[in-house]
């Protein structure tokens, strides 16, 4: 008589499929589910480039997104309503981050009053003349009245940073270019000065609405050549 042997069965593939003692073992997709691995540095980091979330950090614009940020709230609240927790929020990154940057508020505050002063010290570069200064500052405030809060606020600042310092210098210095040779009298210097204040009180009074009723509906910048003129009558 001949012995039967017992081969095992195969699989789809034709592989053996292996047995125990109650029969052929469950097929691997009923097995138990397994956790996901948590994402390697390097998955996690091209994750979240392709999202946005640190495209901006790697690239330097989330400094550029902060500030933004801190522009609009100056601008709606003041400067007394800016949190960097708040912030990092709004940009949608680490309550840390913003720090990395600026190292506190005083730091963000001093970053943006130095861009102030870069962008006004860029406007005034291009001025006929003393009185054209003088409107361009006040389209400077206009345009940037968050920055004009902040750069004329010192308490806020820090006072030694040196790029505060190099481009608050900057912006003098332009403003002095459009005083024309000689000035008003002897002291070109005080011709500056004079300039400065009736501008910048100009676009402080207007940035408060103290000039509302007076201006109206008329353009600011006019408003400020025709007013320039009657102080400065036979100048420059």
């Amino acid at each position: 008589m001949t012995k039967s042997t017992r081969t095992p069965s195969t699989g789809p593939a034709g592989s053996p499929r292996p047995t125990g003692p109650s029969g052929p073992s469950e097929p691997s997709g009923l097995s138990e589910p397994t956790e996901p691995s948590e994402p390697s540095a390097d998955s996690a980091s091209a994750s979240a480039t392709k999202s946005g979330g640190r495209r901006a950090y790697h690239h330097g614009d989330l400094r550029r997104a902060i500030v933004t940020a801190a522009l609009d709230v100056i601008s709606a609240e003041g400067p007394s309503a800016l949190s960097l927790r708040d912030l990092a929020r709004r940009a949608g990154v680490s309550h840390a981050a913003p720090a990395h940057h600026f190292k506190d508020r005083t730091g963000l505050l001093t970053a943006i009053a130095a861009e102030g002063y870069g962008l006004l010290a860029a406007t005034l570069t291009e001025a006929a003349d003393l009185k054209d200064a003088g409107v361009r500052y006040v389209r400077f405030a206009r345009e940037h009245p968050a920055h004009f809060q902040v750069m004329f606020t010192p308490e806020l600042l820090r006072g030694n940073d040196l790029e505060l310092t190099t481009a608050r210098a900057l912006a003098g210095e332009r403003l002095r270019d459009a005083v024309p040779p000689g000035g008003r009298g002897a002291d070109a210097r005080l011709a500056g000065v004079a300039a400065w204040s009736l501008a910048h009180g100009f676009a402080t009074l207007l940035l408060s609405h103290n000039l509302d009723g007076p201006v109206g509906d008329q353009d600011p910048e006019e408003v400020f050549r025709l007013l320039s003129g009657l102080l400065f009558q036979g100048g420059s």
